[in-house]
């Protein structure tokens, strides 16, 4: 076969390379984008037995002759090699004497104006315009006119190509400008067959352009998906990222048959629903580990609705380790989606078995793919209030259930859905009556860094009868309720710009100003400046605060709190007894040593501790001046506080104190 695939593709466009294909193929059919079969489920939606069908280059096609079995009579193919139409002649002159087969250039026909009502183009335009060069160009529009001339008002060109960029910008600069309702399909039946073959399933499409006199308006449609439902589209470059987006997923899959992922590399896709593509309906992630011949091949995790945004789920690393945690060589881990609504997990399986089944390994075969979850339900998210921020933009509060039972509520911005902004734990206690009531739990704290951060306040507030704490960046006000309960001898002063996140953190996250817990709206940079003019003295400052610049490679705090002249501020209003906490979260590890040697030429003491399971590193900056083996001693005895008070509260957490010691770094 290697010898009939054209040395260059310019060939494809040319009578003489046709004429030497058929000759040497024979009589074998030679079949672009599958055969009837597979295509009659789209094409009958589109022609009638009654209609007059025009079949342009035919080549040996079995199309016309399938057509004209099952009753469309008026069937005329033409092509442009003699060779082919009279292999095809032979062949049905004696069953199918009413099928006509005529040797003739699609882009010169002798037809009459409007005399048929169905054009059908199976891999003509696409050999047609094998280039973008002006010669092809200009015989693509030949072509497109000639169509435009020989098809009746209300007819149907059907065009099946594998649509690369040229030729899908071609047909939407062309048919949709000159009052054609343009439509393309997506031919699913022909992928599978080519999967069940075992070759490269390239997404196969059908544009069906409708000629109109006049439109009072451009209709694109497009139908991605098994059903009927088109998606409706206002501008062309719509239909073409829809397009892209389909053929981008079907490489990835077509590749993910036949090979690893390799390295530390995951692949993530979007799956959106056919009946609303303007959001999309799950995430994707497909994870791999280092093959292992005691792991199972392949299998699905679904993740419950509402815990997307956790490490696990949430992270590189941690989806890493979940595919370790299950012991498969590749996992596809499936994320639900906010705004979507999911009837069970038993429904949600229905709708994932084609999609997990394409991301396979091909030696699976035709397998049952095993779905993994936690629980034995999808999980429940309930939307509590959906509001906008002039500084965070639009946000939502939710509260997640898992299958244990836990209740938890989170803040989310929309523009960072996997990023938990605030968190809290419910409580449930029994009211009177029996009946049971959730309350947010102030004496807990579910972000990790905010222990370590509570753990290192200790160095300069504990066993002191009165000391002032300075929080910067409020938040759903988790950290400084925790405080206030933890520390209760403390003057704690929580700072943010975002008026709303007051708001927020007293109506819905349990805060409660008091005489020892004050807020204040400004920004903490001003707020900064402003004690230090007045010569104050504080015993801790605790900062984190987000980044709300995403391209920076920093997601807390923003640079400028780190700032050499506001560090030297927070030294002087810490003096010699007092420490600085920082919560640092890096996208860019680069930018880490740069931090610690501003860090340690304006304090005398630089500790930090990484968070194994986020990319959180809590750093301690004080000018305490004190052997490193004080400061163990030290916030081992933090450690020792914080256990004993969750511990007395009832609460399922506590610090591993030695792993912690040992993980320090003090510079």
């Amino acid at each position: 076969m290697m010898n009939l695939i054209p040395k260059s593709k310019e060939e494809f466009s040319q009578k003489d390379y046709w004429d030497r294909f058929f000759k040497k193929r024979g009589n074998k059919a030679f079949e672009w984008y599958g055969e009837y079969p597979e295509l009659a489920s789209y094409l009958h939606k589109y022609l009638k037995p009654q209609d007059n069908i025009l079949i342009v280059g035919c080549g040996n096609s079995s199309l016309g002759q399938d057509l004209y079995d099952v009753g469309c009579r008026n069937v005329t193919n033409i092509d442009i090699s003699k060779t082919v139409i009279k292999q095809m002649l032979s062949q049905n002159q004696k069953e199918r004497s009413g099928l006509r087969y005529l040797e003739m250039d699609a882009l010169n026909t002798s037809f009459d104006n409007e005399q048929f009502s169905v054009i059908i183009d199976k891999g003509t335009l696409d050999a047609l315009m094998s280039d973008e060069l002006d010669a092809t160009v200009e015989n693509v529009n030949k072509y497109f006119s000639e169509i435009q001339r020989v098809l009746k008002n209300t007819g149907r060109y059907i065009c099946i190509s594998l649509l690369q960029d040229h030729i899908l910008l071609k047909l939407l600069d062309y048919f949709p400008s000159n009052n054609w309702m343009f439509r393309i399909v997506r031919c699913f039946e022909s992928e599978l067959k080519s999967i069940a073959n075992g070759e490269n399933a390239m997404p196969v499409f059908m544009v069906v352009c409708t000629k109109f006199k006049q439109l009072p308006r451009k209709i694109l449609e497009v139908n991605l998906g098994s059903e009927d439902k088109m998606l409706k589209c206002q501008l062309e470059k719509e239909v073409v990222s829809h397009i892209q987006s389909a053929q981008r997923a079907a490489f990835v899959c077509s590749a993910l048959k036949k090979t690893s992922i390799g390295g530390d590399n995951e692949i993530s896709m979007e799956v959106y629903d056919q009946k609303n593509q303007s959001q999309p309906r799950y995430t994707v992630y497909i994870v791999e580990t280092a093959p292992d011949v005691k792991n199972n091949a392949y299998a699905a995790f679904i993740v419950p609705e509402g815990r997307e945004a956790e490490w696990l789920f949430s992270t590189q690393t941690g989806r890493k380790h979940l595919v370790d945690m299950t012991k498969h060589n590749r996992l596809s881990i499936v994320t639900m989606h906010r705004g979507q609504k999911y009837e069970s997990l038993d429904a949600v399986k229905d709708e994932l078995e084609d999609v997990v089944r394409n991301l396979a390994p091909a030696n699976l075969g035709k397998s049952k793919i095993p779905f993994l979850t936690l629980g034995a339900d999808i999980g429940k998210r309930t939307v509590r209030y959906e509001g906008t921020s002039y500084f965070s933009g639009d946000y939502v509060i939710e509260d997640i259930e898992h299958d244990t039972g836990e209740k938890y509520r989170r803040l989310f911005y929309l523009s960072s859905q996997l990023v938990i902004q605030s968190e809290a734990r419910f409580k449930t206690i029994k009211a009177r009556g029996g009946k049971k009531k959730d309350f947010i739990d102030l004496t807990t704290l579910t972000c990790q860094h905010h222990i370590y951060m509570s753990v290192a306040a200790q160095l300069s507030i504990k066993n002191k009868e009165k000391s002032d704490v300075v929080v910067l960046g409020l938040g759903g006000g988790g950290l400084c309720s925790f405080l206030r309960k933890f520390s209760p001898n403390a003057e704690i002063m929580a700072v943010d710009i975002d008026p709303e996140m007051l708001k927020i953190a007293t109506q819905w996250f349990g805060f409660k100003p008091d005489d020892h817990l004050k807020a204040k709206i400004q920004d903490g940079l001003e707020f900064i400046q402003n004690l230090h003019k007045e010569g104050a003295q504080t015993d801790a400052i605790l900062c984190d605060v987000d980044n709300k610049n995403l391209d920076m490679g920093m997601s807390c705090p923003p640079k400028e709190f780190l700032a050499q002249e506001i560090l030297i501020m927070v030294s002087n209003l810490i003096g010699n007894k007092g420490v600085f906490v920082v919560n640092i979260v890096l996208r860019d590890v680069t930018l880490r040593s740069g931090i610690l040697k501003n860090f340690k030429e304006i304090f005398k003491k630089v500790i930090s501790y990484k968070l194994t399971e986020d990319l959180n590193e809590v750093f301690i900056c004080t000018n305490i001046d004190k052997t490193e083996q004080y400061f163990i001693e030290n916030l081992r005895e933090s450690c020792k506080l914080i256990n004993a008070f969750f511990k007395q509260n009832n609460v399922d957490d506590s610090v591993q104190i030695e792993d912690y010691i040992k993980n320090l770094q003090i510079n």
